[in-house]
C-alpha cells in the first residue's frame, strides 16, 4: 500500500482510507505507527498562523493562531454528518462516518477515526488518534485520551455498541471491547486495577499493553484500601474501577431507552 504524506495523507484519513490502527480479524488491533509519524512530520513542517476567515469574522481579529496545516474541519450533506451549532469543532485529518451527531460543544482531534452512528455529547473530547466504532455513545464530557508520540503506542480505542457514561475519562491506550458499558464517573489509565466481581480476577494493564476492558463488562468507580499502616490508620482507599456484571438484557433495554432519548433531543 502506497503511503501518502502530507495533504494526501490527511485526506485519506478524511475519507477513512488510512487509519492510525485498524482491527483484524482475529480481533487484535495493529497500529500503523507510520501514519502517527508522517502526521508528526506536518506539524513539525506547518508554520502558526491565523485560523480560518469564518472564525476571525466570528471573534475579534487574531483571535485564535493554529498550524496552518490543521484547519477546522468543514461538512456538507454528502457526508451526513451532524454538527448541531454552538462552539464544536473537527480537526483537519479526522474521520467522521456518515450518521455521526456531533453535540455542542465538543471537539475531535487529528487522526481520530468515528464509526456511523456515534454520538459524541456536550464537553466530549475525542483525542488525537483515537478510534471510536460504530453506534457508540460518547455522553457528555467523556475525556478520550490522544496520542501521537511514542509512534507505536496504541490509541484509545472504544470498539462498536459500547457506552461511555458522563465524566468520565479513558487514556493512555486502554481499549474498551465491543458492547461494553463505562458508568459515569470511571476513569481509566493504562494501568488502572479493575476488579471483575463476576469471574473473580484483576485485570491490569501496563503503558506497553494497556489495560483491556472485556466486551459487554459494566464497569463502575470503586476504590480499594491501602496498604501499611499510615494508610490503614486514617482509612485511605485508592480509586480502582469494577466489573459488577456482563451486559444483560437489562442493560440493552437501558441503553435503547437511551438511544430513544437521544434522538428525540439530540
Amino acid at each position: 500500500m502506497e503511503r501518502p504524506q502530507g495533504d494526501a495523507l490527511l485526506e485519506a484519513l478524511e475519507q477513512g482510507r488510512v487509519r492510525v490502527a485498524e482491527r483484524a480479524d482475529n480481533g487484535k488491533w495493529i497500529v500503523h505507527a507510520w501514519v502517527k509519524e508522517a502526521i508528526l512530520d506536518i506539524f513539525r513542517a506547518s508554520s502558526v498562523g491565523p485560523a480560518s476567515l469564518e472564525l476571525e469574522l466570528a471573534h475579534e481579529p487574531g483571535a485564535f493562531r493554529d498550524k496552518q496545516a490543521f484547519p477546522i474541519r468543514r461538512f456538507s450533506a454528502e457526508h451526513g454528518v451532524r454538527i448541531v451549532p454552538g462552539g464544536s469543532s473537527v480537526r483537519r485529518g479526522a474521520y467522521l462516518a456518515n450518521g455521526v451527531v456531533c453535540m455542542p460543544p465538543m471537539y475531535i482531534n487529528v487522526g481520530a477515526w468515528i464509526g456511523s452512528g456515534t454520538m459524541v455529547d456536550s464537553h466530549a473530547l475525542v483525542g488525537s488518534c483515537a478510534q471510536i466504532g460504530s453506534k457508540v455513545h460518547l455522553s457528555a464530557a467523556a475525556q478520550i485520551g490522544g496520542v501521537l508520540e511514542p509512534a507505536g503506542a496504541r490509541p484509545v480505542i472504544i470498539e462498536d455498541e459500547a457506552f461511555i457514561g458522563g465524566n468520565t475519562g479513558i487514556y493512555e491506550g486502554v481499549m474498551v471491547r465491543k458492547a461494553a458499558v463505562i458508568a459515569a464517573g470511571v476513569v481509566l489509565t493504562a494501568s488502572t486495577p479493575v476488579y471483575d466481581l463476576v469471574h473473580q480476577r484483576e485485570l491490569r494493564g501496563t503503558r506497553e499493553s494497556p489495560l483491556e476492558i472485556p466486551e459487554r463488562a459494566v464497569v463502575v468507580p470503586g476504590s480499594r484500601p491501602m496498604g501499611g499502616a499510615y494508610a490503614q490508620g486514617l482509612g485511605l482507599h485508592a480509586a480502582c474501577a469494577l466489573i459488577v456484571k456482563y451486559r444483560d438484557e437489562r442493560t440493552d433495554r437501558a441503553t435503547a431507552l437511551e438511544d430513544a432519548l437521544r434522538a428525540g433531543l439530540a
